[in-house]
């Protein structure tokens, strides 16, 4: 007789175990998504929604609002992802070969990931305040200054931008340490005999090897950069900046959906924005298969 192939898709007992999750899921993220669709095509109240075509979807792309809104979601995923992944490399292969006591300094740069972004956010208001601020404050120990970080709308991105990579580091270090940990020691012990400098070991056995670890951090960062919002809220005490000079795509969508209460035009913002990141995400794991190879 001819032996079948276990196969866990075909098996009611993995199904049965997987239905709770499939429900959650399919309750909280697939129910909301379809609504979303939905929504985009309509307009009117939440209680008497009609069928508006794609009206929603021209008005959205014509708004001058929601094209500086993806340019400075834009400005923010592309400068904030890899700054902060090199800061994050750099800090966590120091840990790793130079500090002695690394779970405690572990412990220590992760706290902030723990840490609520509305509290950091009020932290950080108080740090880079224009007249009181500690970073005016050494600014001005060097006689630059003072910046007026938070009320100037020609800083308010860059004020985003730093608080981005700031809030972005505990993550990418905990990620990238554990990569570290998992490289095969004799390689860095056959390039000493050869004589390869730090730097050419860096290039040739760390990164190559971290590239799994960096690709997936690059995939999380960006789609995390391109749905920003809670840190633009909490930096600006719940405001887009000076004359919404810090708005992005999460932040449009959420005024026209919960203050003008334009339900529709919001819903067809959040499926632009959601096409949007489908497709940078695809082009991005092509880009990063191929260099990988």
């Amino acid at each position: 007789m001819r032996k079948l192939k276990y196969r866990a898709e075909n098996s009611p007992q993995a199904w049965l175990f997987l239905l709770p999750a499939l429900i959650v899921i399919g309750i909280f993220n697939v129910l909301p998504l379809i609504k979303t669709f939905i929504m985009s095509f309509q307009k009117g109240t939440l209680n008497n929604l009609t069928l508006n075509g794609f009206k929603n979807y021209e008005i959205v792309l014509k708004d001058p609002k929601f094209h500086t809104a993806l340019g400075n979601t834009a400005i923010f995923a592309f400068v904030v992802v890899p700054v902060g992944l090199i800061i994050s490399m750099f800090i966590a292969i120091t840990i790793y070969e130079r500090i002695k006591h690394k779970d405690i300094f572990e412990t220590i740069f992760f706290i902030p990931y723990l840490t609520s972004v509305i509290a950091v956010g009020i932290v950080f208001r108080f740090l880079l305040n224009g007249e009181y601020g500690f970073i005016n404050y050494i600014l001005g120990l060097f006689n630059v200054g003072p910046i007026n970080f938070l009320d100037d709308p020609n800083m308010s991105m860059i004020t985003l931008v730093i608080f981005g990579i700031w809030s972005g580091l505990a993550f990418n270090i905990i990620i990238l340490l554990s990569g570290l940990r998992n490289i095969d020691k004799s390689y860095y012990k056959v390039a000493d005999m050869f004589g390869a400098t730090k730097i050419e070991q860096f290039f040739r056995i760390t990164l190559p090897q971290m590239i799994p670890i960096i690709t997936f951090l690059l995939m999380v960062n960006f789609i995390s950069a391109f749905k920003v919002y809670a840190q633009v809220f909490a930096i600006f005490n719940g405001k887009a900046g000076i004359a919404d000079s810090a708005t992005t795509a999460v932040f449009y969508i959420f005024n026209k959906f919960y203050v003008e209460n334009r339900y529709g035009q919001g819903m067809a913002a959040a499926v632009i924005l959601f096409g949007l990141i489908l497709i940078f995400t695809l082009i991005q794991n092509r880009i990063l298969k191929r260099l990988s190879k």
